[in-house]
């Protein structure tokens, strides 16, 4: 009876202490995970800012009015090819064709242009008519911009948009050329459409914004963006 309570008392003993060191070990661990998850999220942190970081530079002027002449030429090598485009397609069935020619050529020509010049090339507005064409953060900055210069007076014709910016240390050239409302525009994006352009409207852009606007205003711009090289 002894040898069997002494038996019973060691292992109690021994359960015990395994316990104990299991527990120790859960608590030793539990601190490491609680050590490791601040550092964790401190990492996401600075990488999410590193994301988000963008440097604007603009310490090399002559760089800078190069790309920026070289960018008006495509914009002009564009704005032709839209145009060209819509002014035979209006003469062949009216703003109601040119409506629907634009609808289906406007973006394959964007493309086009875009793959012979190298560079990243669209159309953006705040009062976009496709939905491809709404303007992302910075984009609608200049816009914005763009509007308040025209409020004051400013020719909207000759009204640009030059930066060369350093994100993930690519160096990137950023240009936006804003675009008046001409007399030709009015047609489908004035206030007093016809009635057949209106129904066209919306079944092409069911969420169109792009009408009222007046002579001269500013319709959107031309946005091209273009990498430059490492920044190291």
């Amino acid at each position: 009876m002894k040898d069997k309570t002494m038996t019973l008392w060691v292992l109690i003993t021994l359960l015990g202490a395994s316990i104990l060191v299991t527990g120790c070990e859960y608590d030793a661990a539990k601190q490491r995970v609680s050590k490791q998850v601040p550092e964790a999220k401190t990492i996401k942190k600075q990488q999410s800012k590193q994301v988000n970081e963008t440097i604007v530079i603009e310490d090399n002027e002559a760089e800078l009015k190069a790309l920026g002449e070289n960018a008006k030429k495509i914009t002009r090598v564009f704005a032709n090819s839209l145009k060209s485009e819509l002014q035979k397609a209006m003469e062949n069935g009216g703003p109601v064709n040119a409506l629907t020619i634009c609808n289906t050529t406007a973006i394959p020509i964007t493309e086009k242009v875009a793959e012979e010049k190298g560079v990243q090339l669209s159309r953006v507005s705040l009062k976009n008519r496709n939905l491809a064409n709404a303007p992302i953060d910075w984009q609608k900055t200049v816009l914005e911009n763009f509007d308040a210069r025209a409020a004051k007076g400013e020719d909207v014709k000759t009204m640009v948009y030059a930066k060369i910016i350093e994100e993930h240390g690519i160096r990137q050239f950023r240009f936006m050329k804003a675009l008046p409302t001409s007399e030709i525009c009015l047609t489908c994006h004035g206030s007093k459409l016809t009635p057949d352009l209106s129904s066209k409207l919306i079944e092409l852009y069911p969420y169109d914004k792009a009408t009222g606007y007046t002579l001269g205003q500013i319709r959107g711009a031309v946005v091209i963006v273009h990498d430059i090289g490492r920044t190291h």
